[in-house]
């Protein structure tokens, strides 16, 4: 389709308009006529070679139909002298010169041939202008809807508006009845234009009011369109009623309306009302800045504004912006001498009416007062398009409100963007022309398979430019588009553009209205028709050959055949073939061709028999019109397609070879499957656990067409090479074209010859397979003998294909081509597939060596080569990784914290270093939670069966070990002695525990609530054997993890004084109280295998450390044991001076004791804290000032207490209470005393003092046998005896004195003793005592204590004495 000119009315008795409008022509003679006819048939020849052949016999057609009659009068240029006005609904025309006006209303005929059609007849001639000289200058006619409720959008009536030289605008019914007169302005009116309501397209679109405004030179009128409405109606309703009345004086009511004064611009001849806009905040912050300078000041919200834009001089554009509210609303001022009439109520609203009658006195004297004109609002130009040569001449708005036509007196039509208001394109060479807009929406059934079906219908926007002078009609598609049409139509039309509909129309009204108006018109004055533009929307789509666009139509046509899935393959076929051959454009066609191959709905048969008919339609073209990229890609695809339907065919043949060749090399592969059985065996046990996947993709599901298509690329010399894009897509190719085979379902050879056939390289095709090989290592584990045989037979073909074994390859050098098999094998974590191809590739790399040797040597010597060799290597190592595999396959117990199986191949193990296989067992031993001493006694039994066996029984037992189906630990226990003899340098028990000490310190920092992790690494580093390791590994461990949170931990304590809450210990530490505690326990413990580890280390030599041979290669990081032998020697007092502060931090969290831990040393001390471990720093020496000594003592003391009461066995009668045993760890070990004794000698507190304050706080508990215990290292018995004598009395004072069950031989008792005694025991204070109620036999042996370290000559003996008889006395009593 494209664009034509559509007539659809034509003017009647055209010529007694023009002989009324120019009644000086009547007489032009027939010379005149003929001159003017000769003028108009100018060759136009030109102009018609470039335009559609069907428009030209279009236009020949309607030339040769003029109407003889007609024709005879229309001899000149009248229609362009005259001021033309088409209402949008095509059903009044208006034609006024001068003083004088005809209105041709539409009519209805039957033709000659019975159709009916539309006319527009002369409804009414007459003079318009009441005043003298004045003139017509400007005319529009206004469609007013009906309010009717049954209105289906047809206009109930239509207004004439008419604006005269005088500056008065009048409002005219059809048949030429005055309405309404107004005098807004005493300047010429130069043009009238009006804007309607129109449904918004998009939510964002800011609806517009209706107006109607009026041009003056230098005003602006604008009249409310709601307003004037109601104005008309009344005015109509009233001129029916005076017409019934039989009187014919009207007074019009007031109209509201604004006008400003349009400043700045030196000349106005024609304008636009743009409507309301808002601007964006930038525009808004924008103006203000250029308007009000660097402070001014901006307003929250865009204020709404109504754009004007001017055409004529000085600038050639200008445009305007009137702010909303600026300037009220005026009222038309009525004759002075009804104005004292009108009450208030007049000019509330515009929708009054007034009508008097009047006498002739009254009547004159209306016309001696004119209206009193009201001033205008000044309103300045924003800005301009200045051009000062240049004279704008009309503007012509779009429908859309956002671009604007303008012409020029330089022949220029210019392209206004209003928005940005800049112009936006040119076109020359159009003097004199005329401007029109046509919107095209696009048609429904474009859409409706469309994904943006549910959005408003698009539109597309087209200018139409007349040029008289030259006489043709060009359509433009906007606003860099081409042009889309073009006619040739005469040198004398009026090309008609009303820019608005229906006035009175609004959101509620219009909803189901078919609005009936015509967007552009073409008056031809010589035939009277009346013709418009129709324009596809497609052509805004198109560029100059709308064949493109065509073929754009096509593809969108296959893309909906395509979607649609319940379409029959047959039917399919034929739509897409159609359209395929339909479509023009090479490239199109192109892009067509591979949508459908990409297409996963059509099955092969169908993409082959399309891509064959294109193919041969091709072929049948002139070959130098084809295009080559087209041919080619039909060819290529061609091909591919049949090597799909080929491999697909012989895999569905049910007949399978019968493989009786190269037996003899497979002879010996039985007895390394049997050799490898059983871990084999056991790591198939491991991997066939039931797992989640999804059944697209699992690797049965056949392979698609368009997936094999798009893998496979044909090259110019006619090879094919494989894409590798996915991983998951390269497996899917490889299934296809193996698997099968590998099960032995399909014929190998013929699958083999196929692809070498197709020109696939023999090392994609080895890739592939190994890929499908490596992919089902589960499937290929279930029948191995079987499926390895068939294997062997497959690597054997592809070997024998050309380019596979170079034919120069000597023998003693490295094969590419197994190399190639070595690289997968090497790099692939699927241990068992890769043992078994490279058990297979080995056997056939060795029979293609044997057959390559001299015949004669090969029945004396066996080949010996280096790719061989390469090959017991690898064989070996995935021997290993297989044994190391299987055993990181072992699930973790239930309830550990488990993790994603570690997945090793030789290339991550050589990778690794030469800690890699210590490394990944120290992961495993983690994920296991087995306990250090496990551990342990797992590799103990490994070194005694080692000692115990003989070398030659080793193999045998490695060979059954797997077989053994005990228990899971002491199947787990077998798979790692067997992993460890295969290991025996890189898996030394030295190593193991190493590795799993760092694992799980690195496990332990993750997560530091974990506790246990960081005292199993330190049990870990206790068993390592060698003080070189353990010496490197404490100092790593200490400066890469634990120095940062211990130096937190010191300075949070130094800071509250005291053991810090968990909500502190999480802020400044990353850990809970608890976990702090633990914490600092294993800090004491790795910096005391620090100071041993630095103790030994001269005594014992370095360790020499090496690896198997197979694994000699191993390139990457050092391992943690070479790590741990480089650390540099570590600086002893400096170690334990950590120590210490370790051990106090620790006694403090977990007794709870009040201390600044760093208060309890000097400068030196502080400084030297945190430091390196092997640095020299300057520590304390010499005696310490006193009253640190004295804080250290106090320290001490309290942790004492808080041993003490955490032991508290509740006392119980006989001396075995003192023997329950206490715990190893936590506040109750037995070893604090020991330890506070060890820190009282390194912090220069007396050790006595100590001693001494454990049995007075023993015996303060009750715990009477712990004290004794104690009591024996005492050296200073005096002073002991007197401590323990005042405890005595406390315990007697209770019993007697404050005890609630006072019996009367306690009273008589006391009032036996000794006034002395008696007085010193109400001196003592029991609530001292933690245990007061203690058995009288234990107070009494404690008494007895007493007299044996007390002196004789000591001041207390007889108090101690009388003591002894008291309690005696109360024993007996009891």
């Amino acid at each position: 389709m494209s664009c034509s000119l559509l007539e659809f009315c034509r003017l009647q008795e055209l010529k007694t308009v023009r002989d009324f409008l120019f009644p000086s022509q009547k007489t032009e003679s027939v010379e005149e006529k003929n001159q003017t006819d000769n003028e108009l048939s100018w060759d136009s020849s030109d102009w018609e070679s470039e335009w559609d052949a069907g428009n030209n016999k279009e236009e020949e057609s309607t030339h040769g139909a003029t109407v003889g009659e007609e024709a005879t009068g229309q001899n000149g240029p009248w229609l362009q002298d005259c001021v033309v006005s088409l209402s949008p609904c095509s059903d009044l025309l208006v034609l006024a010169r001068e003083h004088k006006a005809a209105f041709l209303s539409a009519k209805w005929r039957t033709d000659d041939s019975g159709r009916e059609e539309m006319t527009l007849g002369v409804s009414w001639t007459g003079t318009l202008s009441t005043e003298e000289g004045e003139c017509v200058s400007s005319a529009i006619c206004i469609p007013l809807a009906s309010q009717k409720r049954s209105s289906t959008g047809r206009p109930d009536w239509t207004c004439v508006v008419v604006g005269f030289t005088s500056g008065h605008v009048r409002f005219y019914t059809e048949s030429g009845v005055l309405l309404l007169a107004q005098l807004l302005h005493e300047d010429p009116v130069l043009r009238l234009k009006c804007r309607t309501y129109e449904i918004p397209r998009h939510p964002g679109v800011t609806e517009q009011h209706e107006e109607l405004s009026i041009l003056y030179p230098a005003a602006l009128v604008t009249i409310d369109g709601f307003s004037l409405f109601q104005s008309l109606r009344a005015c109509r309703n009233q001129v029916a009623r005076a017409a019934a009345a039989g009187s014919d004086v009207i007074q019009p009511p007031p109209l509201a309306y604004k006008k400003w004064g349009l400043q700045e611009m030196d000349t106005i001849v024609d304008h636009s009302s743009v409507g309301v806009m808002t601007l964006c905040v930038f525009d808004q912050m924008k103006n203000a800045s250029i308007l009000g300078g660097f402070h001014a000041s901006v307003k929250g919200n865009p204020p709404a504004m109504s754009q004007y834009v001017t055409v004529g001089a000085g600038p050639y554009t200008g445009f305007y912006y009137a702010v909303e509210g600026s300037s009220q609303p005026l009222l038309s001022h009525v004759a002075l001498a009804v104005a004292s009439k009108l009450t208030s109520a007049l000019f509330s609203a515009a929708s009054g009416w007034l009508g008097w009658n009047k006498n002739k006195n009254e009547e004159e004297a209306v016309q001696k007062h004119k209206p009193k004109v009201e001033a205008a609002t000044p309103l300045g130009i924003r800005f301009g398009l200045p051009d000062s040569r240049r004279h704008g001449e009309t503007i012509c708005l779009s429908p859309c409100n956002t671009l604007a036509g303008v012409t020029d007196d330089f022949g220029r039509v210019t392209l206004l963007d209003l928005a940005r208001g800049i112009a936006t394109r040119m076109w020359k060479g159009y003097r004199d022309a005329q401007l029109g807009w046509l919107q095209v929406p696009e048609e429904r059934g474009e859409r409706e398979f469309s994904p943006s079906a549910s959005l408003p219908r698009r539109h597309a926007l087209f200018l139409v430019i007349y040029a008289p002078r030259r006489g043709i009609l060009e359509v433009w598609a906007m606003q860099q588009g081409p042009r889309v049409g073009a006619f040739t139509v005469g040198k004398h039309c009026r090309l008609l553009y009303a820019g608005y509909r229906l006035m009175g129309v609004n959101s509620v009204t219009s909803q189901g209205w078919q609005l009936h108006t015509q967007q552009v018109c073409l008056l031809d004055p010589i035939t009277g028709a009346l013709r418009t533009v129709n324009i596809p929307f497609h052509l805004a789509l198109s560029d100059k050959k709308s064949e493109r666009a065509k073929d754009m139509h096509l593809v969108k046509r296959l893309a909906t055949i395509l979607k649609s899935s319940d379409v029959a393959p047959d039917i399919l076929e034929s739509e897409a073939r159609s359209v395929l051959l339909e479509i023009k454009h090479p490239a199109i066609k192109m892009q067509a061709l591979e949508s459908l191959l990409a297409n996963k709905n059509t099955p092969v048969s169908c993409l082959t028999n399309i891509t064959c008919a294109l193919n041969d339609t091709l072929k049948q073209q002139d070959p130098e019109e084809v295009d080559t990229a087209l041919l080619q890609l039909c060819s290529s695809q061609l091909k591919l397609l049949q090597l799909y339907t080929d491999i697909h065919q012989l895999h569905s043949a049910a007949d399978t070879e019968a493989d009786s060749e190269n037996q003899d090399s497979l002879e010996g592969i039985e007895d390394e499957l049997s050799r490898v059985g059983p871990t084999l065996q056991r790591y198939a046990q491991f991997t066939s656990r039931p797992s989640v996947s999804f059944a697209q993709d699992s690797p049965d599901s056949p392979l698609a067409p368009q997936v094999f298509l798009s893998q496979m690329e044909c090259a110019e010399d006619g090879e094919l090479k494989v894409i590798r894009k996915s991983e998951t897509e390269w497996n899917q190719l490889g299934n296809f074209m193996f698997w099968r085979c590998l099960c032995g379902k399909s014929p190998l050879r013929k699958v083999c010859d196929t692809l070498q056939q197709a020109g696939i390289s023999p090392q994609q095709l080895l890739s592939l397979l190994l890929s499908v090989w490596m992919q089902r290592e589960k499937e290929v584990l279930q029948k191995p003998a079987e499926i390895v045989r068939n294997l062997h037979t497959l690597l054997v073909a592809l070997s024998n294909m050309n380019g596979a074994v170079e034919e120069s390859w000597d023998t003693q050098s490295i094969s590419p081509w197994w190399q190639q098999v070595r690289c997968t094998c090497i790099g692939s974590h699927n241990a068992a597939a890769a043992l078994l191809a490279a058990l297979v590739a080995h056997r056939a790399a060795k029979a293609s060596i044997t057959s390559r040797g001299d015949s004669k040597l090969q029945s004396e010597w066996e080949a010996v080569s280096l790719e061989l060799e390469q090959w017991v290597v690898c064989v070996h190592q995935l021997e290993d990784v297989l044994v190391l595999q299987t055993l990181l396959l072992v699930p973790p117990p239930q309830g550990t914290a488990g993790g994603a199986t570690a997945q090793c191949s030789i290339k991550t193990l050589l990778e690794g270093g030469t800690g890699g296989i210590a490394d990944s067992v120290s992961k495993w031993v983690f994920r296991q939670n087995m306990a250090p001493e496990r551990l342990k006694a797992i590799l103990c039994t490994r070194q005694n069966n080692d000692v115990d066996d003989q070398p030659e029984q080793r193999e045998e037992e490695q060979r059954n070990e797997t077989e053994k189906s005990d228990e899971n630990s002491d199947r787990t226990a077998e798979l790692l002695v067997a992993l460890c003899r295969r290991f025996p340098h890189s898996l030394s028990p030295d190593l193991v525990f190493a590795h799993c000490c760092w694992e799980y310190v690195v496990q332990w920092n993750k997560d530091p609530e974990e506790g246990r992790y960081l005292c199993w690494a330190v049990e870990h580093l206790k068993l390592v054997s060698s003080p070189h390791i353990q010496l490197g590994i404490s100092t790593m461990m200490w400066s890469t993890f634990i120095v940062k949170r211990f130096s937190a931990a010191a300075f949070l304590m130094e800071k509250v004084g005291k053991a810090p809450k968990d909500r502190l210990c999480r802020r400044d530490v990353g850990m809970g109280d608890k976990a702090m505690t633990s914490f600092l326990s294993g800090c004491v413990q790795l910096l005391q295998i620090l100071m041993e580890a630095d103790s030994a280390v001269e005594e014992v030599p370095a360790p020499e450390l090496s690896v198997e041979e197979p694994w000699g290669g191993a390139e990457g990081p050092a391992s943690i044991a070479e790590l741990a032998l480089e650390q540099r020697g570590v600086h002893f007092p400096l170690v334990q001076h950590h120590c210490l502060l370790a051990s106090l931090l620790h006694a403090a969290m977990t007794f709870n004791v009040k201390v600044k831990p760093l208060g309890l040393f000097d400068s030196k001390g502080k400084n030297a804290f945190f430091r390196d471990l092997t640095t020299i720093q300057l520590m304390p020496s010499g005696d310490m000032d006193p009253g640190l000594v004295s804080l250290r003592q106090e320290f001490l003391l309290r942790m004492l207490t808080g041993w003490v009461q955490a032991i508290d066995d509740p006392p119980s009668s006989g001396p075995a209470a003192g023997s329950t045993p206490l715990p190893s760890s936590g506040p109750k070990a037995d070893w604090w005393p020991s330890l506070c004794l060890e820190l009282g000698s390194l912090l220069q507190v007396n050790p006595d003092i100590l001693r001494r304050h454990i049995v007075c706080e023993l015996y303060n508990q009750g715990l009477d046998p712990r004290a004794e215990e104690v009591m024996l290292e005492v050296e200073d018995k005096d002073v002991l005896g007197s401590q323990l004598l005042v405890l005595t009395g406390q315990r007697l004072s209770y019993s007697l004195l404050h005890s609630q069950s006072q019996t009367q031989a306690a009273m008589e008792l006391l009032a036996r003793l000794p006034p002395t005694l008696c007085t010193w025991l109400k001196a003592m204070d029991p609530g001292e005592l933690r245990c007061p109620l203690v058995p009288l036999p234990q107070t009494s042996r404690l008494v007895g204590r007493l007299i044996e370290i007390l002196p004789e000559n000591h001041a207390q003996y007889s108090l101690a004495l009388h003591l002894l008889e008291a309690v005696e006395v109360l024993t007996t009593e009891d």
